[in-house]
């Protein structure tokens, strides 16, 4: 039986009602295979490979709304595949990702497909300067995810534009938009000068450069047998997160700078001075929590693309759902409980949780089976700093305590609570580093929904008031 014969650039684009640039960014994000043709001089596709996406995709871009009865069906995404305890972007391990690029990297090859060693996130001037000025309006009780809000906002009013929604200006918006994000929040914030664990504990000599991912170059601080060791066992990570944290900068390509994203949120988030091992650590946080499937923050961002919604706006929106307490914001309340049991205990906390009907923030995740492999993580590296002892060790407290109740491992909250409050950061710092984490997976999601057809996404209700007709509603008498 004779092959099919392969498709051009062209004929794809056309099939698909496309444009050739998008077709190579399908390519990129590994929805479509190609390969070189004859002589090596142009790329060729699967024809039948092209009619599944073209079947997925159901109608083109731009093409007439759908009726009520033609609801989305299931949600193709390319981004991240979460299965058994692992999870992996575009196919690649998720952690293996965290431990060798930063989250600039991670984050502009998300986008594009492209792994740029070193890029750096610059905020426009005009956004930055827009979002400082409308954050110097809000008043002082506004929190840090508040004034990423009011950021997206501010900068999207100065963006003329905004609306083109081709993949390369909506990597280049993005990549500006989490820059503003970091860059407009205020330095030495007075909530972040607190007492953290760092505070308790002696402050560390071995600093290393924010150049050197190698660690600090002393053998003791990334695996001390005293207190670290004590620590291990809060994340059930044990000497292999020490031995992560020691190896950290062996692994990765490229070296941290104060100019990477992770540097420039620090000195946002605590008034601790930074140093190679902590902001690693931070680094690697937001790599981990870069994208997590179809999350409800991220449902709502492919909503708002789906209806062709700027970049800008499609943040905004998904902001609006992380603040729930079971979304992004769970981490600040892990973090209240723990400050709460270092000072009194787990099991008097645990069970004032319980006595009021609340749930413990930070164990569990309904995705995972045995355990969060991202908490796994960073509460593994958290480890390695001897400082960090106290609060691993109330964690622990917490995880054991509750497991006579409901044996939950920690998750991803309790880990993010963990850095938080060991390093002196406030208590919505941790929902803070997942909103700019998170972003990066959000303008992933959105890059996809902006090439399927407008408006599908949309949820077939079912009405269950009282049948028309029914008469018209009385004034009330009060």
């Amino acid at each position: 039986m004779a092959q099919k014969r392969r498709l051009t650039t062209q004929q794809v684009a056309a099939r698909l009602g496309v444009k050739p640039e998008t077709v190579y960014a399908y390519v990129s994000r590994g929805l479509l295979g190609s390969r070189r043709g004859p002589g090596g001089r142009a790329s060729t596709f699967d024809p039948d490979e092209v009619e599944r996406l073209a079947h997925r995709r159901r109608g083109q871009p731009g093409g007439p709304a759908p009726s009520a009865q033609d609801a989305a069906g299931p949600v193709y995404s390319s981004v991240t595949l979460i299965e058994g305890d692992a999870y992996h972007y575009r196919g690649v391990d998720a952690i293996a990702l965290s431990r060798r690029y930063g989250f600039d990297e991670v984050a502009w090859w998300l986008w594009t497909g492209v792994l740029v060693p070193g890029v750096v996130f610059t905020a426009p001037d005009s956004a930055l300067a827009a979002a400082r000025a409308a954050g110097a309006a809000l008043p002082p009780q506004a929190g840090l995810v508040d004034r990423l809000r009011v950021a997206a906002v501010a900068a999207a009013t100065v963006d003329p534009v905004r609306f083109d929604l081709r993949p390369h200006t909506v990597a280049a918006t993005a990549r500006g938009l989490i820059a503003t994000f970091v860059d407009s929040l205020p330095r030495d914030d007075p909530r972040t000068i607190g007492a953290g664990a760092f505070d308790r504990g002696a402050s560390r000599a071995d600093g290393g450069r924010l150049g050197d991912r190698g660690g600090t170059g002393a053998p003791g601080s990334a695996g001390d047998a005293g207190s670290a060791g004590d620590a291990g066992s809060a994340g059930d990570a044990g000497s292999a997160g020490s031995a992560n944290l020691a190896t950290l900068g062996s692994e990765r390509r490229t070296p941290l700078t104060s100019e990477s994203i992770a540097a420039r949120l620090w000195a946002r988030l605590t008034a601790r001075p930074a140093d190679a091992d902590t902001v690693a650590i931070l680094d690697t946080a937001l790599v981990l929590l870069a994208d997590h499937g179809l999350a409800a923050s991220t449902v709502t961002a492919r909503t708002a693309a789906s209806a062709r919604a700027h970049p800008y706006a499609v943040v905004s929106a998904a902001l609006g759902t992380l603040e729930g307490p079971l979304h992004g914001a769970a981490s600040g309340l892990a973090h209240r409980m723990l400050t709460d049991v270092l000072e009194r205990g787990a099991g008097p906390v645990v069970a004032e949780h319980l006595r009021a009907g609340r749930r413990l923030p930070g164990l569990g995740h309904r995705l995972y089976r045995e355990s969060d492999p991202r908490a796994q993580v960073l509460l593994g590296l958290l480890a390695g700093v001897p400082e960090a002892a106290p609060v691993l060790a109330a964690a622990h407290a917490v995880t054991e305590t509750a497991a006579t109740h409901l044996p939950l491992p920690a998750n991803i909250d309790l880990a993010l609570a963990t850095l938080s409050v060991a390093t002196g950061m406030p208590p919505d710092a941790g929902e803070t580093i997942f909103a700019v984490a998170r972003t990066a997976g959000w303008i992933a999601h959105a890059l996809e929904e902006y090439d399927e057809r407008a408006l599908r996404v949309r949820v077939t209700g079912r009405y269950e008031g009282p049948p028309p007709p029914q008469p018209l509603p009385e004034p009330s008498a009060g």
